[in-house]
């Protein structure tokens, strides 16, 4: 080969080299920062809006579980008729909890209170009723609406805030219902 030949190609190897070095720098610095820093990359919530998503789907996936185990051992079509709402509002809830969360966030799929449900399982008729209209239905309900209205006004994620302040008015609605039921049926409240 020419001297020419030889120093043309070390000249187009050199460009290429040195066009994918400037290529791969941003990638490769990326890299290095989420080595340095665990956050880049993965989303981070605040605590207030990190307890929202735990309490949001620990009150959702309980409402939905005791609302299925009230189908089976209620009696009182009234109870069954509330646990029908609850079952069809929280799924609700959930899916649009879950398309809030930043990505990369985990939204728990099954997060039910053991607790509710072992205080629940061995009850028929209407101790039953009573359980689950007071521990279920308003109990955990004012738990859920202090969560919301905590999220609604204080919440640092914009889509969690925003979801929270969309749902209120249901979780409200849903303490109400329960309150209405508790009185109809002679709960305590």
């Amino acid at each position: 080969m020419k001297p020419t030949t030889i120093n043309t190609l070390r000249t187009g190897a050199s460009a290429v080299c040195t066009s994918a070095a400037l290529l791969f720098t941003p990638m490769l610095s990326g890299v290095a920062m989420a080595q340095d820093n665990p956050q880049v990359g993965s989303p981070s919530l605040s605590a207030v809006d990190q307890k929202f998503v735990e309490v949001a789907t620990q009150s959702s996936s309980t409402e939905i579980d005791t609302a299925k185990l009230a189908l089976k051992q209620s009696s009182d079509k009234d109870v069954k008729s509330f646990a029908r709402h609850m079952i069809v509002d929280h799924t609700k809830l959930t899916v649009q909890l879950k398309a809030a969360a930043p990505k990369g966030v985990k939204v728990p799929k099954d997060n039910t209170d053991p607790a509710v449900i072992q205080a629940l399982q061995g009850l028929k008729g209407k101790a039953f009723d009573e359980a689950y209209i007071k521990q279920v239905g308003i109990e955990g309900h004012q738990k859920a609406v202090a969560a919301f209205r905590e999220e609604a006004n204080t919440g640092n994620n914009a889509d969690l805030k925003k979801a929270a302040q969309k749902a209120l008015p249901t979780i409200e609605g849903h303490l109400k219902m329960a309150q209405d039921l508790a009185a109809k049926k002679g709960v305590a409240q």
